[in-house]
């Protein structure tokens, strides 16, 4: 598990800079894959399922675990660790990572952190983000002379695109703290459906009343059927009306 005081808390821009390079023959090559928790975002799910040809419900089961948090009912997942005594990533090989290309968003940001300050406009969604270094003993990578600006760095390993396709998800979260947001069983089941199983939502969506009940614009719905980012976003749109954080579907007459 990531070691808290590994965390900087000093708050970055995109215009801040630092050196960092990662690279195999790096002495501490592929010590950051071991015994860590990584949780899986939605478009992480996607990406990874993908890669390996399995449907969302194989991966999920085969590959990850559920935790709800206590206080705001909201389930995360989390990818499992092999049962060696490294507690490896079960997609590290001698070689190095066999879904790299599809790596999760966590593992593209190391060493940088994201977080979210608790300001959000429910019209627009969240409205300022920062960032932080994640400084582990094991880490040489800050020794390389390789110069960066967080910018630069988040547009080198793809994450843009990670955090542009997640936001509808981390918008979910901004309600868990207020007075009766905690999820019951059947809200965790929909959230869990609609983030992270991806193939049950699309069943859900598509094999039940649910398009005669809701009115969904044609060119939408064609979308849904031929993109799976397109039914991910819907997924997020559908929580957000389930749990009343604003009115992004309406009701057939």
């Amino acid at each position: 598990m990531l070691n808290t005081d590994a965390i900087v808390p000093h708050q970055l821009t995109l215009k801040d800079r630092f050196n960092f390079r990662c690279y195999p023959g790096i002495s501490c090559y592929k010590s950051c894959c071991k015994n860590i928790d990584i949780m899986l975002t939605p478009y992480d799910i996607l990406r990874i399922k993908k890669r390996l040809n399995l449907t969302s419900r194989e991966f999920l089961m085969n590959y990850t675990y559920t935790f709800i948090e206590p206080k705001s009912g909201y389930p995360f997942v989390f990818l499992n660790k092999n049962s060696d005594e490294e507690k490896t990533c079960p997609f590290l090989y001698e070689a190095g990572c066999i879904i790299y290309e599809d790596r999760p968003a966590s593992c593209r940001y190391y060493p940088i952190g994201q977080a979210s300050l608790k300001r959000f406009d429910f019209s627009v969604g969240i409205t300022d983000e920062y960032y932080f270094f994640i400084r582990e003993p094991h880490c040489q990578g800050f020794k390389e002379d390789k110069e960066w600006s967080i910018e630069d760095w988040r547009i080198d390993q793809g994450v843009d695109l990670y955090d542009d396709i997640n936001r509808g998800w981390r918008e979910l979260f901004f309600t868990k703290n207020l007075p009766g947001q905690k999820l019951d069983e059947m809200k965790q089941k929909a959230f869990y459906m609609c983030c992270y199983n991806l193939d049950a939502f699309r069943n859900f969506v598509f094999e039940s009343r649910f398009l005669k009940v809701f009115d969904i614009p044609e060119e939408r719905v064609e979308k849904m059927k031929n993109d799976e980012v397109e039914l991910l976003k819907f997924g997020f749109d559908y929580m957000k009306y389930l749990l009343m954080i604003k009115e992004t579907l309406k009701l057939k007459s």
